[in-house]
């Protein structure tokens, strides 16, 4: 059976620019990705587009993108800018990783200024935990997740340090594709550079990584302790 790999994010962009490269290097080794989203993005409308017309566009962007990559994408139905930091949030994410079991999740580091970033990284958390926790009783059996990473995300900065470069130059020109399926990603909503930003930073830490393209990730701290019999 397929190694699974989930991406949690707060908004669909977020999935895709900060954790779409790693999907796309998974899926192209032969693993299984699947995006997870909180909300739509919707609130990041242009003034010319109404909240309702933008999620839809949004929806559209998102199913394309993962079938760009041969992923799966699950859309939850927070409001964005609302995402809650509640159990029944992180029942929900639980159900979703208890019916794909992944092996790997990535989501938001919790240093960013942004709350729905901060709700998503402390909800992933929480979701992890009552996934492998047999006495919670929901749909799917319990599940554990092996390894659990950060994204590097420029919303999410403040004392990320990441420590895993992960080789994207294979799949780099597929990523930047599915990406270039939303409306922000072409600077059509916003005064931020997503397209020039993520691929530069794609070139910039592929040459700290000595690849041509790579994506930076931060280990879960917990996840770092080796236990070992000897040092040699």
């Amino acid at each position: 059976m397929p190694v699974t790999l989930m991406a949690i994010a707060a908004h669909p962009g977020d999935a895709l620019f900060t954790m779409g490269g790693a999907i796309a290097q998974h899926v192209e080794g032969g693993g299984r990705g699947v995006f997870v989203s909180l909300t739509l993005g919707e609130k990041g409308a242009p003034a010319n587009i109404t909240v309702d017309r933008y999620g839809e566009m949004q929806r559209v962007a998102s199913l394309k993108a993962a079938k760009m990559l041969g992923a799966e994408f699950e859309l939850l139905t927070y409001p964005d800018a609302e995402i809650p930091f509640k159990d029944q949030a992180a029942l929900a994410v639980c159900d979703l990783v208890r019916q794909y079991k992944p092996e790997i999740v990535i989501t938001h580091w919790g240093g960013s200024w942004h709350k729905d970033h901060q709700n998503c990284h402390l909800l992933v958390r929480d979701a992890l935990f009552y996934s492998d926790l047999s006495a919670m009783n929901r749909k799917h059996p319990p599940h554990t997740v092996r390894k659990l990473f950060f994204a590097d995300n420029w919303e999410d900065a403040d004392n990320f340090k990441p420590d895993t470069y992960l080789d994207i130059t294979n799949v780099a020109d597929r990523w930047l594709k599915a990406c270039d399926a939303y409306p922000m990603w072409r600077g059509q909503t916003g005064f931020f550079r997503y397209n020039d930003y993520y691929s530069s930073l794609a070139v910039m830490r592929g040459c700290l990584s000595g690849f041509g393209h790579a994506i930076a990730l931060m280990s879960d701290p917990s996840g770092r302790v080796n236990r070992v019999e000897t040092l040699l």
